[in-house]
């Protein structure tokens, strides 16, 4: 089912793309589909809306027609969301937002890095973690930060299916596996 659905949103966040690519309405499109997914994110009737099972999919585009026209979204959005929902795909709504930001971000050479630290990062801590990706051949990359207190320090850093990891809990479980052996 991931599959699925990763090729899904993949293939409405290209339609999406090509669409706004061709009317010169792509800056304005991926800070419209971002400003919706935190809309949802942070709104909980709307989110109850997008779960639901029990709404009828003329209700919920009405609704989200509705919610996206008083909040100022262009035609070309409230098109894409309208045809999403007539497809029976408001449930699927927050990936397809993901998708096309992830497919905005491959065609524009962005690399995301999910950064996981035992505390918030400074300005400088991101800056130079920014510059050492560059370094190691990762271009332009956008830094996803995640407050994991767990670790107890360093960081964990992962791209794509690749993971750095030189946090302190793995320090100290590695050493725990080395004297169980010593033992």
């Amino acid at each position: 089912m991931p599959d699925r659905a990763s090729g899904l949103s993949a293939r409405y966040a290209r339609a999406l793309y090509d669409l706004a690519d061709e009317r010169s309405q792509l800056d304005q499109t991926v800070s419209e589909m971002a400003a919706l997914g935190t809309l949802i994110a942070d709104n909980a009737p709307l989110q109850r809306l997008v779960t639901s099972r029990a709404i009828d999919a003329a209700e919920g585009f009405r609704a989200m027609d509705a919610v996206l026209a008083g909040q100022g979204f262009s035609d070309l959005v409230r098109h894409f969301i309208g045809t999403a929902i007539n497809n029976r795909r408001l449930r699927d709504l927050p990936d397809l937002i993901s998708g096309f930001a992830a497919y905005v971000a491959q065609k524009r050479g962005l690399i995301t890095a999910e950064v996981a630290s035992a505390h918030t990062l400074t300005d400088t801590q991101r800056t130079q973690l920014a510059a050492r990706l560059a370094e190691a051949g990762y271009g332009r990359v956008s830094i996803r930060e995640i407050v994991d207190p767990a670790l107890l320090g360093g960081l964990t850093v992962r791209i794509g299916s690749k993971l750095y990891d030189t946090s302190l809990k793995s320090r100290l479980q590695r050493l725990r596996h080395v004297m169980k052996g010593a033992a």
